[in-house]
């Protein structure tokens, strides 16, 4: 062809026997191929407009002579998905209703992120083929502003539309923008069309184009197998969230059967869900500013104190480690015990808690003392009953021990819990990891705080929720809105 270009990537294509001639070791003649045979020259990596879970379109490189499940293999391990097996690539369904379909499904598509790189050509040597991305024994990476696990895919999307250098877009479920744009999909009429939905998934044995699957065309990448396996928020949490997606896009769309309780209960985890995403992405706006002006100030100071100056602040003392002192109430279970909560002047010292009789006698000898390096601990708070108790189980020669500390706020709560997951690990409070522990567990309490004022309810349920991006159609035609409304509420609740 006398054109300088790398053809690694081609191959020949026969397509009157659907065959893609792979073995160049083979002669045409063992292919069985004639002189009139028309043979097609074509790139084996081609675009693929993949519909996701979560009804986001995205463009990938897949290899259009491999198998579909090798090339669903190859997509999962782009999007860090573990387990492929569980996925398959279905053909997209027609609304026979609608003559003007095919128009509306390009004007979603023309929204689609297109990935940029080879995303799936193992062994190439780039960033996407890197197998540290899809190791069974990867380290997991953390959100440095809340501490949340983060997906390694977020590292290699860099700052493309998929990731804006957070968890990445596909971990984090979107709420559904607006009826009208759920209008606009398709939906199954009848049990006859929700059949022929599955009739579209592709056979996992042949490649893309032994199924005439061309290059550019839509396909929706989905869980076909519902037997899912090793689901771990550390490593999963574009597949986790994906399959919630695409649970909550079957129940809205009406491709599968349920029970009222059941769309009910869904809708109050999707309400739950959109709630928990608003309130993390404000806290971190709002913490944003003060996380950087705190480095810089740290920074500054450093600066002044390697220059032999005064610093503006007073520098930790790291060398002391902190303590807890206050009145604990403690209880010992024991058999045929009708004794209850006995009030202790408590002091937490390393991973030792200290009990004396009153205040006073802490100079003397305590009345119990634990070693709580190693215990088991477990939390047993109930919010509305004001109960905040720490279940200890120390370990002894004996066997163990079973402690239970009744603290009597809030803050109290949060702060000798957090001294006590510490001293279990072996940890005192001088780690730095007792702050962001302390505060985990305090916006895990106002995260189970009930409304106070019921007369506050009715125009929450007015701003917050939207029955028809919660619900299917056949509920909303049968129940008033503001039954829907309710129902979502009061499972949340």
């Amino acid at each position: 062809l006398d054109v300088k270009k790398d053809w690694s990537d081609h191959a020949l294509w026969w397509e009157k026997k659907k065959t893609w001639l792979l073995k160049t070791h083979w002669t045409l003649d063992k292919y069985g191929i004639q002189a009139d045979a028309k043979l097609q020259f074509t790139p084996q990596h081609k675009l693929l407009r993949l519909q996701l879970p979560n009804m986001k379109y995205v463009k990938v490189k897949v290899n259009f002579s491999d198998r579909v499940f090798k090339a669903v293999s190859d997509i999962c391990k782009t999007f860090n998905i573990r387990h492929p097996e569980e996925l398959s690539l279905l053909r997209k369904p027609r609304d026979p209703s609608k003559k003007k379909k095919k128009k509306l499904d390009d004007q979603y598509e023309d929204d689609a992120f297109e990935l940029e790189g080879p995303l799936i050509t193992p062994g190439s040597g780039n960033i996407y083929s890197s197998p540290g991305l899809y190791s069974k024994t990867m380290t997991p990476t953390y959100d440095a502003h809340d501490g949340s696990p983060l997906s390694p895919t977020s590292a290699w999307f860099g700052d493309s539309a998929l990731s804006e250098g957070n968890p990445g877009i596909l971990a984090v479920s979107q709420p559904v923008t607006s009826p009208e744009s759920l209008a606009k999909m398709y939906k199954p009429q009848a049990l006859l069309d929700k059949a022929k939905i599955n009739q579209g998934w592709l056979d996992s044995s042949r490649s893309l184009m032994e199924q005439e699957v061309k290059e550019n065309e839509a396909l929706l990448l989905r869980f076909k197998y519902y037997s899912f396996f090793d689901l771990n928020p550390k490593y999963d949490a574009i597949r986790i969230n994906q399959l919630y997606e695409q649970s909550k896009w079957a129940i809205l769309l009406e491709e599968i059967e349920c029970t009222e309780e059941e769309m009910m209960m869904f809708a109050a985890l999707q309400y739950h869900i959109n709630k928990l995403s608003i309130m993390s992405s404000e806290n971190h706006l709002n913490n944003s500013d003060k996380e950087v002006d705190e480095v810089d100030a740290a920074l500054s100071d450093l600066e002044i104190t390697l220059e032999g100056g005064k610093t503006s602040t007073i520098l930790g003392d790291i060398t002391s480690i902190p303590e807890l002192a206050d009145y604990i109430k403690v209880f010992k279970p024991k058999k045929l015990t009708l004794k209850g909560y006995k009030p202790y002047w408590c002091t937490f010292k390393d991973t030792s808690i200290s009990c004396y009789k009153s205040r006073e006698e802490s100079n003397g000898t305590p009345a119990h003392q634990m070693n709580l390096r190693g215990c088991e601990v477990t939390p047993d708070v109930n919010i509305s009953g004001q109960k905040f108790n720490i279940k200890l189980l120390i370990p002894v020669a004996e066997g163990m021990n079973e402690i239970w500390l009744r603290c009597d706020n809030e803050t109290q709560y949060a702060s000798w819990m957090a001294a006590c997951r510490l001293a279990s690990k072996g940890k005192t409070m001088a780690d730095s990891s007792y702050g962001m522990e302390v505060q985990n567990i305090l916006s895990f309490l106002k995260m189970q705080h009930l409304n106070p004022d019921p007369q506050l309810i009715p125009e929450q349920i007015n701003t917050d929720i939207n029955p028809e991006c919660l619900v299917s159609p056949r509920y909303l035609k049968k129940y008033k809105n503001k039954q829907v409304r309710a129902g979502p509420l009061s499972w949340h609740r």
